[in-house]
């Protein structure tokens, strides 16, 4: 039984999805103490709880402590098992975080998979659906699996009620990719996703994240879409050669519209400027599939507290030795 410290680090509900898919994907059944204890509202939210269920039943795993609040986790899982399977956050929570959850075990399962999450699409301080599909999902690809993912209705905090579906083709095992290098020009596009809000806001946003890149503002996208609630997100895109980066940010009260659009515009620009083909949040997702992998590398900024944490708890469950190495131009490379 593998015990893992569930405030370590930032504490988060991060070392309770890993520690889930790694415990699904090894069949070492894992106990987590002091669940997000350093948080505001410790213990499992409607988020962490249904990631949870859903690493039982991929699994047929038994639990002790699936409860909201709960704050001590005992998950013992069984057999990995593809299907089709559906999940309802029951919340604005996070469903790019379930799927974070089960995905890893299901790269690997015995045959495909279908998925239909629900809840939100669009939430601060999880991955977008956009930075799913077009940033993380095409290195997966990479490695071997398919999966693919489509956008059925957009779910914006505080609402949710969004949707999407997740085809997985498995592959025996994931081969090694290399992101060490990336194309020395960047084509930029921003998206500003509105629902139940007035045009100008998501004119606003556009002008003010579009001056900051460089853009003209005309041959950009300002959508109405199909959601709950009222919600607002605006997307920037950053392609360079074969690879994308997503960043995204969302209208929240007492933000003006173009802070919104600046921060997101000053986030990508601050990544191209690094030097690194690989953004903060997208080297937090690539640590398993890398160590599925058991080898390949990448090159990222310098590392957060979060990523710490994570490599330690990946290195928990798989044994791996991480070769981490600091590049003279402040970057980072992570590898096997």
């Amino acid at each position: 039984m593998i015990r893992i410290d569930g405030s370590q680090g930032e504490g988060g509900g991060q070392i309770v999805r890993t520690s889930l898919a790694l415990s699904c994907l090894t069949g070492q059944p894992v106990t987590l103490t002091r669940v997000r204890a350093g948080r505001k509202k410790p213990g499992l939210l409607r988020q962490h709880l249904c990631g949870l269920k859903a690493a039982a039943a991929i699994s047929d795993a038994t639990v002790d402590g699936a409860e909201l609040g709960s704050t001590e986790v005992v998950f013992r899982p069984g057999q990995v098992r593809g299907g089709s399977y559906e999940w309802a956050v029951g919340s604005a929570g996070s469903a790019g975080l379930v799927l974070q959850t089960v995905l890893p075990p299901l790269l690997v399962a015995d045959s495909p998979s279908t998925l239909s999450i629900s809840g939100g699409t669009h939430n601060p301080a999880s991955p977008s659906a956009d930075f799913l599909a077009d940033s993380f999902l095409p290195m997966v690809n990479a490695m071997g699996p398919r999966v693919d993912l489509t956008l059925g209705r957009h779910g914006f905090y505080p609402a949710g009620g969004g949707r999407y579906d997740v085809a997985i083709t498995p592959a025996k095992a994931l081969v090694p990719v290399e992101r060490l290098h990336r194309d020395d020009d960047v084509q930029w596009t921003v998206r500003v996703l509105l629902s139940n809000l007035k045009q100008h806001i998501g004119f606003r946003e556009m002008q003010s994240a579009t001056a900051v890149l460089g853009l003209d503002m005309r041959d950009q996208r300002i959508e109405q879409v199909d959601a709950a609630g009222p919600g607002n997100a605006v997307v920037v895109r950053g392609t360079a050669g074969a690879f994308t980066e997503v960043f995204t940010s969302f209208g929240r009260k007492k933000h003006r519209a173009e802070r919104v659009g600046r921060e997101v515009a000053e986030e990508a620009v601050r990544w191209w400027a690094s030097g690194a083909p690989v953004s903060e949040h997208l080297a937090d997702q690539l640590l398993i599939p890398l160590a599925m992998a058991g080898g390949g590398a990448f090159r990222t900024g310098p590392l957060s507290s979060h990523t710490r944490t994570n490599l330690d708890v990946v290195t928990r469950f798989l044994g791996v030795r991480w070769r981490v190495e600091e590049q003279d131009d402040g970057t980072v490379v992570i590898g096997l």
